[in-house]
Formats: C-alpha cells, structure tokens, sequence
C-alpha cells in the first residue's frame, strides 16, 4: 500500500531532507584521498547527531554504519571500514538517511576523488542526469514506471547499463516503504502518481553489464564484471506541478 503524506508530514520530512541534503553537500569537500570509509562515516553520524536527528541506517537490518560508503565497483551497502582506504582518483557513492520526528530522508551522491578517468567521471554525470530526467514524469497524472523508463533510456542511450537487482522504493515513517520504483521497464504501468507520494527515487548505473554479486559480508554489493558504478538518490515528493527534491 502506498502511503500519502498530508502537509504536515512532509513539513517534518522536509525539515530531515535539508540535513540529509547537506550532508551530501559538504561530503564534496571533505572525502580526500588517504582518508578511510570509516572516516566518512564518522563525519556522517556527527552531523546528523550534532542536527538533533537520528542516523537512518545505523542499526537498520544489522548494518554497522550510519552511512553506506562504496568505491568503484561497490554499488550500494559499502560497510564503513578504518582500513578502507579512499585512493585519488576513485570514485565514492555514499548513501545517507536522517530520522527526525520519526520520518525518514534518504539520498546518495558519487564524488570524484581528486582527478578520475574521464570515463569514470562521465559515468557519475550520467548517473545524476538520469535522475533529472527521471523525474520529469515525477508528477500527477503519470504512472510509476513513466519515471523508470525514462531513467533507463537516458542511462542506456549513453553506452551505460541500469542495475536490476536495487531499486528506488517510497519512503515516510520507514526506510523502505510500497512501491518499488525500478530504474527500467517500459512506460505507462504501475500505479498513477498523486500528490502526496513521497519516492526515493535512485538510478544505480555501472559501465559494464548490470549483473551484481554480494560480497561475503552480505551487505556490499559489487558489479560482477568488476567495473565502475555510480548512484544518485533524492527523496522527491510528488505534487500537482513541479516534483519537491527534499533532498537537494
């Protein structure tokens, strides 16, 4: 069941979404080579925590971080780890969710590490432009897959590949919350959006082909070819007009 949020809901989630947000933001500043994952997720927790909000992830399912922090191959669920070491001219997606009120924000960026391989850093441009043009159709009257289709053809148009197995999903009171929203599929199925739908919607794109394995922690997961992926997310409420990105 999709769940609509009333204004006073999304007031609350707006409030998380500009923490969330700027966390991503000052992330573009602080990651640095030399430094480890573990790093970032101290950076991470202190600034939600110093916000009066609460880590979304720490905890969730297990996982031991308050953010997801993935190199290179790594798609989603990177652990934070004080011996991963971040390299110039590696590319990092880190996922973030701050709980305030009892609502949850949740958005992810890629950061190039000093100078990257030009391909490397078109992979991460594509990845974001997917989602703008994604949520073009992130409006009243469209249907779910309006959105992923349009993340697909974008992403697949410049040579990339969409990954399968992760999607974006509705968020609210929890993490994860109906639908699903796929970064593919053919237009005009699922559900037709209404104001008051709140997505986290996030194209994961990798270079080479969109098969993924977990790795032995059973959280990290890689593309199985071994190369690059990318991942932008932002929680997006759907409105009678323009979509809001509480997250940007």
């Amino acid at each position: 069941m999709i769940i609509i949020k009333s204004r006073q809901e999304i007031d609350i989630m707006r409030e998380s979404g500009k923490v969330t947000g700027y966390v991503l933001n000052t992330l573009a500043d602080f990651i640095k080579p030399g430094m480890s994952t573990m790093d970032v997720d101290r950076y991470v927790e202190e600034t939600i925590t110093k916000n009066k909000m609460v880590p979304t992830f720490k905890g969730y399912g297990g996982f031991p971080g308050s953010a997801c922090v993935s190199i290179n191959e790594e798609v989603v669920h990177g652990i934070p780890d004080k011996k991963r070491i971040i390299q110039e001219g590696d590319i990092v997606s880190v996922d973030v969710g701050s709980t305030y009120k009892g609502y949850v924000s949740d958005a992810a960026r890629t950061y190039a590490v000093g100078k990257v391989d030009p391909e490397a850093q078109r992979l991460i441009d594509v990845t974001r432009e997917s989602f703008f043009e994604g949520i073009k159709f992130a409006r009243e009257g469209y249907r779910l897959t309006d959105i992923s289709h349009a993340i697909q053809v974008y992403a697949e148009s410049a040579g990339f590949s969409v990954i399968r197995d992760f999607v974006g999903h509705g968020v609210g009171r929890e993490l994860h919350e109906d639908p699903q929203i796929p970064n593919y599929g053919k237009p005009g199925k699922g559900p037709r959006l209404v104001s008051g739908m709140v997505f986290a919607i996030e194209p994961m794109i990798c270079q080479g082909d969109y098969e993924v394995d977990t790795l032995l922690n059973n959280w990290t997961v890689v593309t199985a070819d071994g190369k690059l992926a990318a991942h932008y997310e932002n929680t997006v409420v759907i409105n009678d007009g323009e979509p809001e990105l509480l997250t940007l």
